[in-house]
């Protein structure tokens, strides 16, 4: 097949470095070049002036940026991914953004005969890095099987999960979860802390039992450490609760735990930690 990859960020450039390795040719755009450049020597694909110039003539073309503007940016227009692409290729979008805009690219790609799929990830650095992602992904069945194996090049496991918008609202699921899940986490360490006891011990003891948990057992030695330089950044985790809070206010559902998590990690961007990752919800506790 032949692939493209638009946005080479921490999570966009390994991903496009295992589809290089495993699943075909790849033409890759970056917005800034260098990054492209780099990801060229290391892996040998191509770079490309302008996300149509990669996507041309492409049978799949992944996106991978940082929000709404972004995918608009390099997917519609005079040089977006779009403008290059045949009739019976495929857009997806791995970009966690809004239903909305996942609505509107499927859209637009009708009218150029191109299937959409939107396919936001979960895993973080790491699972991109190690080709271990978990995808959720609306869109069609068939341009979902079309895609299937090439999506298995960084993925650990995809599902479909509904129509167009379907891969977005199960990853607002995704957030609102972690949000909870680490709050609770930073919470019982300083508890555990504050009261005299080997917070390392407990946690080893308790993540045997029903409260272990992915963010327990891959955090609470960083927490614990007060480093908070893996996985996803504050930043980000706030663009997607403000997604799933505008979403959750358009479908009437209550979102008071995310709410207030929420407003936790705003206090974390004031303390300057905007690019500290999600764990960093202790220093609420410990820096103060």
């Amino acid at each position: 097949m032949k692939l493209a990859f638009i946005g080479l960020g921490v999570m966009g450039f390994p991903m496009a470095g295992h589809l290089q390795q495993k699943a075909g040719k790849v033409s890759v755009y970056n917005r800034t070049a260098e990054k492209a450049r780099q990801w060229c020597e290391q892996f040998g694909g191509r770079g490309a002036p302008t996300p149509a110039a990669a996507a041309r003539d492409c049978d799949l073309v992944m996106l991978c940026v940082g929000n709404d503007d972004d995918v608009r940016e390099v997917a519609l227009g005079e040089t977006g991914a779009l403008a290059g692409m045949n009739a019976g290729s495929i857009l997806i979008d791995h970009t966690t953004a809004s239903v909305t805009l996942a609505r509107e690219l499927d859209a637009a790609a009708r009218k150029r005969g191109v299937g959409f799929l939107d396919a936001p990830v979960s895993g973080g650095q790491a699972g991109a890095e190690n080709g271990a992602l978990t995808i959720m992904i609306g869109g069609e069945p068939g341009t979902y099987q079309r895609a299937e194996s090439a999506l298995a090049a960084y993925a650990a496991f995809s599902k479909l999960l509904g129509p167009v918008g379907s891969g977005q609202l199960a990853k607002m699921v995704n957030q609102i979860c972690i949000a909870g899940v680490v709050q609770g986490l930073a919470e019982a360490l300083n508890f555990a802390v504050r009261a005299g006891l080997d917070a390392e011990a407990v946690v080893a003891t308790i993540s045997r039992g029903a409260a272990g948990s992915w963010q327990m057992s891959n955090r609470y030695q960083t927490m614990l450490r007060d480093e908070y330089e893996f996985g996803f950044a504050v930043d980000w985790m706030r663009k997607d609760l403000g997604m799933a809070m505008r979403e959750a206010e358009r479908i009437g559902a209550e979102l008071p735990v995310t709410r207030t998590v929420d407003s936790f990690y705003r206090e974390v961007q004031e303390m300057g930690g905007g690019r500290w990752d999600t764990s960093s919800l202790l220093t609420r506790f410990t820096r103060r």
